[in-house]
């Protein structure tokens, strides 16, 4: 009798302890309720590495026109040297310094069907089509407005031309400018002016 009633104790405690295992899991539970939290991970270190959606930014570009502190006659010298670094060739004929208007010669920026359509995705609007395109350039225009004497309106105006090729043609069409070519003049001026980075340089 006694070793009936302890086989029936054993069987029941046996069930308990595997009811009791196939319970919750409380280690899944718990990343459950931290995945709900956020995304901030910690490493057996002590890290933290932060995942969360502030970890990309893109910058918003420049004002266009963009405001800037400096004498016209400079600014102009100023603006000259820029698009001698971005390797931009001024077209003396369509220029006219004296009242402010710096207009560059074509800049081929791609070529090559590949690069090109690469390029151009980033220079200009592009219209979902087939066009196969072999070369892409711009063209700046730089407007300076004196307003006061030492504080002046810098506006840039990019047009923008793809080159496609067929058997019997080969011609450049204007795009619509995307704004990045301006916005790069703009970024390269306005540091060279005021000395202050505007696109920090990315951790290698």
């Amino acid at each position: 009798m006694k070793r009936l009633i302890f086989l029936t104790f054993s069987v029941f405690l046996f069930s308990t302890v595997l009811a009791a295992q196939k319970g919750v899991d409380t280690q899944t539970e718990k990343i459950q309720q931290e995945g709900t939290k956020g995304t901030n991970i910690t490493d057996g270190s002590g890290k933290t590495y932060d995942w969360g959606k502030d970890k990309t930014k893109v910058r918003a570009r420049l004002a266009n026109p963009y405001r800037l502190p400096a004498r016209r006659d400079n600014l102009i010298k100023t603006i000259l040297d820029v698009l001698k670094d971005q390797k931009l060739v001024v077209d003396e004929g369509a220029s006219r310094l004296s009242d402010g208007i710096i207009v560059t010669q074509p800049f081929v920026f791609a070529k090559g069907a590949v690069i090109t359509q690469t390029g151009l995705n980033r220079y200009a609007v592009l219209q979902n089509s087939d066009t196969v395109w072999r070369a892409g350039r711009y063209t700046l225009r730089i407007d300076v407005e004196s307003i006061d004497g030492v504080q002046n309106n810098v506006s840039a105006t990019a047009k923008v031309d793809g080159k496609s090729e067929s058997s019997l043609v080969s011609e450049w069409t204007t795009l619509q400018s995307s704004g990045q070519a301006e916005d790069e003049f703009l970024v390269k001026l306005v540091e060279m002016v005021t000395g202050k980075l505007i696109d920090e340089p990315k951790d290698q």
